[in-house]
C-alpha cells in the first residue's frame, strides 16, 4: 500500500505516454512515420492509420530479485486517449520494501515539449529498494517516441533507371566468319597456385595495377571523418553510413540497428542510439490482387531505444571511424575534432551486444522510448560487472552490463524518463541487449566480453567446404561472446558449433529469425561444392552435359555461324562497362559451345580470335570511358563519373555500385578465352586478376584493395549498394549476377591455374545456394520470410532494412522476376533449385503469360523454363517464327538452345524440333 499511496499522491496515476499509432506522410513525402501494428493498417493515398489504444498495466512490485514484475496485462482501444496508465496495486511488506521520492522542481512532465531539454529537465523519480537491489520508477506524463520512420518509396540515389538488357538492334552480318585452321597449344596450363589450407590466407596480387590503368588519389565521394589511413576503405559493407551523407543514417548490424542520434530524434541524444524491431512493427505494401502477396516490408528506423552517450558530448560532437574491415567497424564520438574519444563502438555483425568503451567519460544511457523503471541487480554476474535493467514504455527489457577496467564500478543516477546518468567517470565498457524474455541468463554469463573483429578462415577438400568465424575478442576473457546466427549458419554449422547454439532469438530486419551462439569461433560446412560445374551446361542428376544429338547440333551449328559473324568488336564497345561486359560474355558462351559442344574448333578459333580483339580493348584501357585506380577508396572505377559529374552514370560503376556485376562478366568471358587457349593467360592474368582483386580480394595482404568488397560473408551474398548513403541500408537487386561473379571467379581460377581461387568460387557459391534460397528465392516451405511477402517468390530488391518486389528500372512483372534469371549459366540450376522455378513459373508465367511478354526479357524467361521443361524451351529456341528481339543484346541463341538441349532427352538423338 505504501507504494500505491506514494504514487496517488504523486501524480494519481503514472502515464506511460504511449502515442496514438498514425503513420503519416511527411511534407517532403520522402519518409513515413512507422505504425508498431501493421496488421491493423488501411491504407488510402499513402496514409496508413490504426485505432489509438490504453494499455492497462497492473503491477505488483515484489522483493524479488530487484525486479519488477508486470502481474497482469490488458489492452483495450480508446477512440480518444491513445495513452497508457500504470495503476499500481498488490501487497508489499514495509518491512522488505522502502520507497523514497525525488520530486523535481521543474519535472518533465511541466515542460512544453518545445522546450523540453533531455539533459536539463528533471522528472520525479521513486527508488524502491529492496534485498536484492534498487528499482528507480519514472512518474511522468511526457510522450515517449516509439514509432520511428519509414522509407515506402523507392530510393534512387546512385540507382538509374537504364534497363539492364542490350535493347539496340544488331546488324545481321553481310559475311560469313572464316574458320581459323590452326589451333593454340592444347597443353593444360599449370597450377601455378596449389590448394591450401587456407584458401583466404593469400592475396591474390599484391603488384601495382596495370601500367595501362592510370592512377589518381582523388575520388568525387569524400572520405568523412575516416581516421584509417593505412590500408583500401571498404565501400560496401554495413557500417558506410557512418561515413557518408550527414552520417546520421542507420547501420545495421542484426538483428540490432545503431544510429548516431546527433541532437535529434526521441532522444536528442549526441550518442548513440541502438534500436531493435519486432515483427509486429513492419509496415507492409499493398497486397497483389493476383498472388496475395505484399508489395514490400519495411520496419521503422529513428527509434531511440537505448542510447549510449557521455557527458561530454554536445553540440560540437564529431564521429569518426577507424578500424574498417569485411565484418566491422569503430566508431568513435569525440567532444570536438581536437578532442580524444568520450566514447568508442566496437561493430561487428551480429554481436550480441551493442558495446561502449569509456576511458574517463562520464556515461549517460538515455531512450527516446523513455524509462518505466531502471533497477540495479545487487546479484553480482562477474567480478567488476555491474547490471542494471531497463523496462521501457513499450514494454521491451533493455539488459545493461557495466565492466570496469579500474576505477569505480558504474553507479547510474536516473534523471528523468530519458536519462540516467552515471556519478562519476568511468574506466571499462557499457553493453547492453534486449532481452526477449528468455536471454537473461545466457547475456549474463557473456557480459564484459565483446568481440571487436572476425578473422575468416576456410578449405575445400573434394565436394565439401568449410569457412569458419573466429571472432576478435576483449574485455572480459574468461567470458564467452555471445554473437547472433542467421538462418543459413544456423543449417550448415558443424556439430561442435551447433552444441553452442542457444535458444534466445531476436527478429531481425529482413533475414528471419537470429539466434545466440555462445562461442568464440564458428565452424559452418557446405556439403554439397559445385565442383563438377564447369563451363558446359549442368543438371543436378547429369552433371555436366557436352554431347547433344546430331539434329541438335547441325541446327545449332548454323546459328553458332550466323552469330559469330556478327561484330564482336563494335558490340562490346559501349560506353558501359556493365554493357561491355555483357557483350563480351555473350560471344565467350558462343565460342564455347562452338567449340565444346559443337564441335567445331575451326569455327570456335575463328571466333575466338576476333573475341581477343575486343577483349583487348579493354585490357589496354582504350574504352571510352577508362578505368582507373583511385587511391582514396582503394579499387578501380570507371572513370565516367569524373569525366561527366554523373554520380549514376554506368549504373554508378565510379561510386562502387555493383563492381562484381560489371567486371564478373568480364572476369567469365576471360576463363572462356584462357580454357580455349592457356597460352593467352599469361600475359592477360595481372589485368583480369586486378578485376577479381577490387571486387573479390581475399587478404589484407593485397594493399591496393578492401577484403572482399562486395560478397558479405556473414550474410552469404553480395551487396551492389557502394557509396551513397542510405536509410535502409545497403541493397542489392540481381541475385542471379552475383552467383554469375562467384561462378566466373571459380572458372578463371581453373583457367589460370590458382586452385585457391577456384576454391573460394565453389564455396561462394554453395553458400549462395544456401543464403539466396532463404532471403531471394522463395518456395512455397520458406519459413525465414514473412508469409505475407512470400507469394512474389523473388525478393525484387533486398535491403537491409526492406525487401521491395520491384526493380530499380520498372514495375513489369518479367523485369521483377527476371532480373533474378540473367545470365542462365551452368551453374544456374545449383543456385535456382527446380522446385523454385516451377512454383515461379506457375505463380507468374505459364498458361501463355511468358509468350505474350516482348523485346530480350521473353528470352530470359524461356531460356529459364529450360531448367524444368528443356523441351519446351528448346521448341521456343528453334522455332522457325524466333524473333531476334527476343534475345536480350548480353544472350545468344546459340547458348540458349545448348543449354535446352543439354538438359534434355535430345541428347539420345530425339528430333529436336518436334519431338
Amino acid at each position: 500500500m505504501l507504494l500505491l499511496l506514494l504514487l496517488i499522491g504523486l501524480q494519481g496515476v503514472v502515464s506511460l505516454g504511449v502515442p496514438k499509432h498514425v503513420l503519416r506522410r511527411s511534407p517532403d513525402s520522402r519518409y513515413d512515420r512507422a505504425d508498431p501494428t501493421p496488421a491493423e493498417q488501411t491504407q488510402s493515398q499513402g496514409t496508413w492509420s490504426s485505432p489509438a489504444r490504453t494499455k492497462v498495466v497492473t503491477v505488483t512490485l515484489c522483493a524479488c530479485d530487484g525486479q519488477l514484475f508486470e502481474s497482469s496485462t490488458r489492452s483495450r482501444r480508446s477512440e480518444s486517449s491513445g495513452e497508457s496508465t500504470l495503476l499500481a496495486a498488490g501487497s508489499t511488506s514495509t518491512e522488505d520494501l522502502t520507497s523514497s521520492t525525488t520530486a523535481a522542481s521543474s519535472s518533465q512532465e511541466d515542460s512544453p515539449a518545445s522546450t523540453y531539454d533531455p539533459l536539463q529537465s528533471t522528472a520525479s523519480v521513486i527508488t524502491v529498494d529492496v534485498p536484492s537491489g534498487t528499482a528507480q520508477i519514472l512518474v511522468s506524463s511526457a510522450e515517449p517516441s516509439t514509432e520511428g520512420i519509414v522509407q515506402t518509396n523507392l530510393e534512387t540515389a546512385g540507382h538509374v533507371s537504364t534497363v539492364p538488357i542490350i535493347t539496340s538492334s544488331i546488324p545481321t552480318p553481310t559475311t560469313t566468319i572464316s574458320k581459323v585452321s590452326t589451333t593454340p597449344t592444347a597443353t593444360q596450363l599449370a597450377a601455378t597456385k596449389m590448394l591450401s589450407h587456407d584458401i583466404f590466407a593469400e592475396p591474390i596480387g599484391t603488384d601495382s595495377p596495370p601500367s595501362a590503368i592510370s592512377q589518381r588519389k582523388d575520388h568525387p565521394a569524400p572520405r568523412l571523418n575516416i581516421e584509417q589511413t593505412d590500408s583500401p576503405i571498404q565501400t560496401n559493407k554495413f557500417y558506410a553510413n557512418f561515413f557518408l551523407g550527414q552520417q546520421e543514417m542507420p547501420a545495421y548490424l542484426f538483428p540490432y540497428a545503431v544510429a548516431w542520434a546527433k541532437g535529434k530524434g526521441g532522444s536528442s541524444s549526441w550518442g548513440l542510439a541502438v534500436s531493435h524491431v519486432e515483427p509486429d512493427q513492419r509496415v507492409y505494401g499493398s497486397d497483389s490482387p493476383d498472388t496475395g502477396a505484399a508489395k514490400y516490408y519495411v520496419n521503422p528506423v529513428g527509434i531511440h531505444s537505448v542510447v549510449l552517450s557521455a557527458k561530454e558530448l554536445g553540440a560540437d560532437t564529431l564521429l569518426t571511424t577507424d578500424e574498417l574491415t569485411a565484418f566491422s567497424a569503430r566508431v568513435n564520438l569525440k567532444p570536438s575534432a581536437q578532442s580524444a574519444p568520450a566514447v568508442q563502438f566496437p561493430l561487428v555483425q551480429g554481436s550480441g551486444f551493442v558495446t561502449a568503451v569509456y576511458s574517463g567519460s562520464t556515461p549517460l544511457i538515455q531512450t527516446g522510448v523513455y524509462f518505466k523503471t531502471v533497477t540495479r541487480s545487487t546479484k553480482e554476474v562477474r567480478e567488476n560487472v555491474v547490471k542494471y535493467k531497463l523496462h521501457l514504455e513499450d514494454g521491451t527489457t533493455w539488459l545493461l552490463y557495466a565492466y570496469h577496467a579500474k576505477g569505480e564500478p558504474l553507479d547510474l543516477q536516473v534523471v528523468n524518463n530519458g536519462l540516467a546518468q552515471g556519478k562519476s567517470e568511468f574506466h571499462g565498457i557499457v553493453q547492453v541487449a534486449k532481452d526477449p524474455g528468455n536471454g537473461e541468463s545466457v547475456y549474463d554469463a557473456a557480459a564484459g566480453a565483446y568481440a571487436t573483429g572476425v578473422t575468416l578462415s576456410g578449405g575445400v577438400e573434394g565436394s565439401t567446404g568449410t569457412y569458419k568465424f573466429k571472432f576478435k575478442k576483449d574485455g572480459a576473457e574468461s567470458a564467452t561472446l555471445v554473437m547472433y546466427s542467421l538462418p543459413h549458419h544456423r543449417s550448415s554449422f558443424d556439430g561442435a558449433t551447433k552444441g553452442k547454439l542457444t535458444e534466445v532469438k531476436l527478429a531481425t530486419t529482413t533475414k528471419g529469425m537470429a539466434a545466440i551462439v555462445a562461442a568464440d569461433e564458428w565452424t559452418m560446412v557446405e556439403g554439397n561444392i559445385p565442383t563438377d560445374i564447369g563451363f558446359l551446361p549442368w543438371q543436378t542428376k547429369a552433371g555436366s552435359v557436352s554431347t547433344v544429338s546430331d539434329e541438335a547440333k547441325s541446327f545449332i551449328h548454323n546459328i553458332a555461324m550466323q552469330e559469330l559473324s556478327q561484330n564482336m568488336v563494335s558490340q562490346s564497345n559501349q560506353n558501359s562497362m556493365y554493357f561491355s561486359g555483357k557483350a563480351l560474355a555473350k560471344f565467350a558462351s558462343i565460342v564455347l559451345a562452338a567449340n565444346d559442344i559443337l564441335g567445331d574448333t575451326p569455327l570456335a578459333q575463328a571466333g575466338l580470335g576476333q573475341l581477343k580483339i575486343a577483349f583487348a580493348r579493354f585490357s589496354e584501357n582504350k574504352q571510352p570511358y577508362p578505368l582507373v585506380y583511385e587511391s582514396a577508396w582503394g579499387g578501380v572505377v570507371s572513370s565516367a563519373t569524373y569525366e561527366t559529374g554523373d554520380p549514376g552514370v554506368d549504373f554508378g560503376n565510379t561510386y562502387y555500385n555493383d563492381h562484381h556485376f560489371h567486371y564478373g562478366y568480364f572476369v567469365y568471358a576471360a576463363a572462356v578465352i584462357g580454357h580455349l587457349d592457356p597460352t593467352w593467360v599469361p600475359i592477360n592474368k595481372p589485368y583480369v586478376n586486378m578485376l577479381v582483386r577490387d571486387f573479390a580480394n581475399p587478404s589484407s595482404k593485397d594493399k591496393y584493395f578492401p577484403v572482399s568488397r562486395s560478397f558479405d560473408w556473414y550474410h552469404g551474398h553480395s551487396w551492389a549498394h557502394g557509396l551513397f548513403d542510405s536509410l535502409d541500408g545497403k541493397n542489392q537487386e540481381s541475385s542471379s549476377e552475383d552467383t554469375m561473379a562467384a561462378y566466373a571467379i571459380k572458372m578463371w581460377g581453373q583457367a589460370s591455374g590458382d586452385q585457391n581461387m577456384e576454391a573460394r568460387g565453389n564455396l561462394m557459391l554453395a553458400v549462395q545456394a544456401r543464403s539466396l534460397n532463404d532471403c531471394y528465392l522463395y518456395r512455397s516451405d520458406n519459413t525465414v520470410q514473412p508469409d505475407r511477402f512470400i507469394g512474389n517468390k523473388v525478393a525484387g530488391i533486398l535491403f537491409e532494412n526492406k525487401v521491395d518486389h520491384t526493380t530499380f528500372f520498372g514495375t513489369n512483372i518479367e523485369y521483377i522476376q527476371g532480373i533474378h534469371m540473367l545470365p542462365l549459366l551452368p551453374h544456374t540450376p545449383y543456385i535456382r533449385k527446380p522446385e523454385f522455378v516451377s512454383e515461379e513459373w506457375e505463380r507468374f508465367f505459364s498458361s501463355g503469360r511468358a509468350e505474350s511478354v516482348v523485346g530480350g526479357w521473353k528470352g530470359i524467361l524461356m531460356g529459364n523454363l529450360a531448367t524444368i521443361d528443356p523441351r519446351g524451351a528448346y521448341k521456343f529456341f528453334s522455332s522457325p517464327d524466333f524473333d531476334p528481339s527476343w534475345l536480350d543484346g548480353g544472350a545468344s541463341l546459340t547458348w540458349y538452345l545448348c543449354y535446352a538441349a543439354g538438359k534434355s532427352p535430345f541428347t539420345l538423338g530425339l528430333d529436336p524440333i518436334n519431338s
